[in-house]
């Protein structure tokens, strides 16, 4: 048998009317029910090997087969040892049908599962007319259970020769046309369910999300650090300069808000005497939505108590390493046109030097916030009022300097006006031990030296409370019992947030974190004309 030459048939419902379609789908369905067929009251199939173990475990026979033959045996005797073997491996496989090749008393079906697709030999001289003629009637789509043997075609296809086939559950919507897959992005993003099923690659990326996070609690754990878990619904969203969404809790009667960091329950963590923990969940930012940022993402945090920032870097130079090498099985990542290399040593620099490089703007020698303001205006940097030096810094900062950083830099010494949790360089009082991590051009993760004097961090949230009356939206408010676990007394600490979301966008080499999140947020299809809008916006 074979299916050389045997071309997929075109599926007439890729290319008429889809409501036509599932009424004739729906109809067949009425028809299987009235025969006593109905797919849906069954309620378990055992599923002895899935496609990836199928092939893993005939090819191992195989070789072992082959390598015991001796060189001078017949063609009739080599053609028995074969049939021995099929027979051998009997199995039953589930999955979703996805083509059908009709040969007439024989079809050749493609069967996907969640490791991969196998093909299927569908014969009625097998399976009996009943059942095949019942098989005759089946979409693709369809979730089907497949039990028989497997074997090779005489193309070396590997196939599982079915001797009993069971309709599973009834697809009521065609799928995308097979070649073409689902290419339109909203409609991919909107329903993932059906772009998973079309594009491979897209499943691919979700299966290598889950081992990237699996390899950074693996190597933490081992590292000896606590997973832990800390409210997502608090009455003061501290931690980062971002705008929260609030919400009311009835039972309570008071607002409260989603988080917007980890960072303060985690250090309350530390001053428990905890020493190592992380957390890797939701959080929650009321921001607008492009390649870059989703209104909620995944992030971790951890703090370690007796280390600074430069442990921070440490750290974090060694778990990308390993989840690289553990994942993607090399440190060498490719990323649109270039090649990130994760193997070498990070390179380091100042955000003064780094200033200094790329804009050619000395912030050393400039004295005072009006001479960074004058400076400013010659370079076209735009600025507010509010704006301090160290402000103007970082504004630099972001308009010179973060394109250029393509290969992995950890960006150090950040100015105390845009830190206000981090501790200040003993020999440098207006800057912060405080480095952000590069790569791609993106931020990939924050680091401190955390600021555990309650006295100076008094001082940081009254300026920060300043902000929010000058109209700073993202600014901080005190948290008073944040403040209370900061005079029971913090061991020097070092911590880091990490965007898990752009890590996987590294790793799987995908261009928008909407391609890492399994449901990115998306405006209401009641609204398409603003939705249609974002997208270009976006672009």
């Amino acid at each position: 048998m074979s299916e050389k030459n045997v071309a997929p048939q075109q599926n007439a419902e890729q290319v008429g009317d889809p409501s036509e379609f599932r009424q004739i789908r729906l109809d067949k369905l009425t028809e299987m029910q009235a025969n006593g067929q109905d797919p849906f009251v069954i309620t378990k199939f055992d599923v002895t090997a899935n496609t990836a173990q199928c092939r893993e475990m005939f090819a191992e026979a195989e070789a072992e087969m082959n390598a015991s033959l001796p060189e001078d045996i017949s063609e009739e005797d080599k053609k028995a040892a074969v049939e021995k073997l099929n027979e051998q491996f009997r199995v039953t496989i589930a999955g979703r049908m996805m083509s059908r090749r009709k040969m007439g008393k024989a079809n050749f079906i493609d069967v996907r599962d969640r490791e991969g697709r196998i093909q299927g030999y569908v014969r009625l001289d097998d399976v009996g007319e009943e059942s095949f003629n019942s098989f005759r009637k089946w979409d693709i789509g369809d979730i089907i259970g497949v039990e028989g043997t497997l074997f090779r075609t005489r193309s070396g296809e590997l196939s599982v020769r079915a001797y009993k086939i069971t309709l599973l559950s009834k697809s009521l919507k065609p799928l995308p046309e097979k070649f073409h897959g689902l290419t339109d992005r909203d409609t991919r993003y909107r329903q993932r369910y059906v772009d998973l099923i079309m594009n491979e690659d897209v499943r691919d990326t979700f299966v290598k999300r889950s081992k990237i996070i699996a390899a950074i609690r693996s190597w933490l754990d081992a590292q000896g650090f606590l997973e832990v878990e800390t409210p997502m619904l608090v009455s003061n969203a501290g931690g980062a300069a971002a705008r929260p969404f609030e919400t009311h809790y009835n039972a309570l009667d008071e607002d409260v808000k989603l988080r917007i960091s980890l960072e303060l329950y985690l250090k309350r963590l530390i001053v428990g005497g905890l020493e190592k923990v992380y957390e890797i969940g939701r959080v929650f930012r009321n921001e607008g939505v492009d390649t870059r940022h989703n209104p909620e993402f995944t992030l971790m945090e951890l703090y370690q108590a007796y280390t600074d920032y430069y442990g921070m870097m440490d750290l974090t130079e060694n778990m990308f390493r390993h989840v690289a090498q553990t994942v993607c099985g090399t440190t060498l990542v490719p990323y649109g046109d270039v090649m990130i290399d994760l193997g070498k040593p990070f390179e380091r620099i100042t955000m003064i030097d780094a200033v200094k490089k790329y804009a050619g703007v000395d912030f050393d020698a400039i004295p005072d916030t009006a001479a960074a303001k004058k400076i400013a205006d010659e370079k076209g940097v735009h600025y507010e009022d509010r704006h301090e030096k160290g402000d103007i810094l970082n504004l630099f900062f972001e308009e010179f300097v973060e394109e250029n950083l393509i290969q992995p830099t950890f960006v150090m010494d950040h100015p105390v006006e845009i830190s206000p949790l981090t501790k200040r360089k003993p020999d440098k009082p207006d800057y912060v031990e405080r480095f952000e991590l590069f790569i791609t051009a993106r931020e990939m993760c924050n680091a401190y030296s955390e600021l555990n004097d309650p006295i100076d961090q008094r001082k940081r949230f009254e300026a920060q409370e300043e902000l929010i009356k000058k109209g700073d939206d993202e600014a901080n408010h005190i948290d008073e019992d944040f403040m209370n676990a900061l005079e029971i007394g913090m061991p020097p600490t070092g911590g880091i947030g990490y965007g898990i979301d752009r890590l996987v966008m590294l790793l799987t080499n995908s261009q928008s974190i909407r391609d890492v999140l399994l449901f990115p947020t998306m405006k209401s299809l009641d609204n398409n004309t603003a939705s249609n809008a974002a997208e270009s916006e976006e672009e």
